[in-house]
């Protein structure tokens, strides 16, 4: 479902002056983000391939006052996102947030690539890194001179880690950040990555073994457990006039776990 099958009366009802795009919206990051977006008044498109829980967590946030509209595109696909990013910019005359937050991950591609295999390495970094360029490059023109424009791609510490098909991905999107920090300050887009550590979402809590989580804490500088809030709150200052002199950074929200790589 792409914008213009929203009722007209929907995007006129829900629109603001300032437009942000969340890719990977459904749920957990990404819901998380295009929440705290429309709290701050934003018109908030949220961009995901399950069609059912993306108009959900669209719903949930008009539900609470804000401005969503629910999409759905695989970021892979270049010319989803294109006509997608074009539709967005129409709400309000342009795109002024873009957070690259949609990626596969979990312990199933958390392994050596050898051992993933091609097919599945494949889709990862069509998803992680293509999925990136395909959403940036679609949205560039849209957010090209746009007052505060910012980009923030989501990373992981496992890109500073090494040994993963996942982390490798998450490595290359670090790189993008610079990449596009580069070609795109010319047009006043910022461009900036967060790294999240272990953050205890109801998803970690429940799946991650509890000699893993305590692996990785004992790994942090600092004693304790890391919140999706953590990084929503990085998020909303890479995005604000208070990051306005920084671009091409990724900020690391690892507890200090990161911290030497």
């Amino acid at each position: 479902m792409t914008l213009r099958n929203r009722p007209l009366e929907t995007i006129e009802r829900t629109r603001t002056e300032t437009t942000a795009v969340v890719t990977g919206g459904a749920r957990g990051f990404g819901k998380a983000f295009g929440t705290a977006l429309a709290d701050e008044g934003a018109t908030v498109v949220l961009i995901d391939v399950d069609e059912s829980a993306v108009q959900k967590a669209a719903a949930d946030i008009r539900a609470s006052g804000g401005s969503a509209i629910g999409v759905v595109g695989d970021v892979a696909d270049e010319t989803a996102m294109a006509a997608i990013m074009a539709e967005a910019s129409a709400v309000n005359g342009g795109i002024d947030v873009l957070i690259n937050n949609a990626g596969l991950h979990s312990d199933e591609y958390s392994k050596p690539i050898g051992e993933l295999g091609l097919p599945k390495t494949r889709r990862l970094f069509e998803v992680n890194v293509v999925g990136v360029i395909a959403c940036t490059v679609a949205a560039h023109p849209h957010m090209a001179h746009r007052d505060g424009a910012s980009i923030v791609n989501i990373a992981s510490a496992a890109a500073h880690l090494g040994g993963t098909a996942y982390g490798t991905s998450k490595l290359a999107v670090a790189g993008l950040t610079i990449t596009f920090a580069r070609e795109l300050g010319a047009d006043g887009i910022r461009v900036n990555a967060i790294s999240p550590g272990m953050i205890f979402t109801d998803t970690i809590r429940a799946e991650l073994p509890d000699e893993v989580k305590a692996r990785v804490k004992a790994m942090q500088l600092i004693d304790i457990d890391g919140a999706e809030s953590d990084v929503v709150e990085a998020m909303l200052f890479l995005t604000s006039g208070r990051a306005r002199f920084i671009t091409g950074e990724t900020l690391r929200v690892t507890g200090g776990m990161a911290a030497g790589t």
